[in-house]
């Protein structure tokens, strides 16, 4: 358990990153319906960059500060953008691009938050550059952890809505019966070690992907 103090250090540079990496993810996944057709999002104000927007209590402030505090995987949710994947011009292949922009915008903020880490400890001695290395480290990995977590291919997590786009009709139909029990899945193995063991490997890869590209 934290103390009072390191506690509340860590919210504060947690803060931006998570806000950003959750709430941009979001809004990214409205973008791409409006861009495909599907004006829903649009029509109900979540097509914005103002994370009060896409705010949920849980998934975004309260989930995210007990993985803080009591240690494991960092993640969160925000309020899903509403797509009525009918409303696209192409449903099935769209579909893909929609769910895949809310991960694209986890992958373009890991690796700015690794340009920004690489930038500010090349500057040791300034008096941001520890604060700032610090909040980048909590941005490569939420937004890694988003990127890796939403791409498992489990309605109605993006990746399972990517596997529908792809697979042929009848086994995209399949899995998409799945997506009603999806979440207690994903909850039943983030209670158990099983989400971890899946998680952790690829989100040490990705990291050491990005370390590579940015030469950290």
């Amino acid at each position: 358990m934290m103390q009072i103090d390191q506690l509340v250090q860590t919210i504060t540079l947690a803060a931006i990153p998570i806000l950003f990496a959750i709430t941009l993810h979001e809004a990214a996944h409205g973008y791409a319906a409006r861009h495909f057709g599907d004006n829903t999002a649009y029509l109900q104000g979540r097509i914005s960059l103002n994370p009060l927007r896409h705010i949920d209590p849980v998934g975004t402030v309260l989930l995210p500060l007990l993985t803080l505090v009591l240690g494991g995987v960092l993640f969160g949710w925000a309020k899903p953008v509403p797509v009525n994947f009918g409303g696209l011009r192409h449903p099935k292949k769209d579909m893909l691009w929609v769910a895949l922009a809310g991960p694209l915008s986890n992958l373009v903020m890991a690796l700015g938050w690794a340009l920004l880490f690489k930038f500010s400890a090349a500057f040791p001695e300034n008096y941001f550059a520890e604060p700032l290395m610090g909040m980048a480290g909590i941005g490569i990995k939420i937004n890694v952890v988003l990127l890796v977590l939403n791409l498992l291919p489990l309605p109605p997590l993006d990746g399972g809505r990517v596997a529908v786009s792809l697979l042929p009709h009848r086994e995209a139909y399949q899995l998409s019966r799945i997506e009603p029990y999806g979440m207690f899945i994903l909850i039943f193995m983030a209670m158990t070690p099983v989400l971890s063991w899946v998680l952790f490997p690829l989100v040490k890869f990705v990291e050491n992907l990005l370390f590579i590209m940015v030469g950290i």
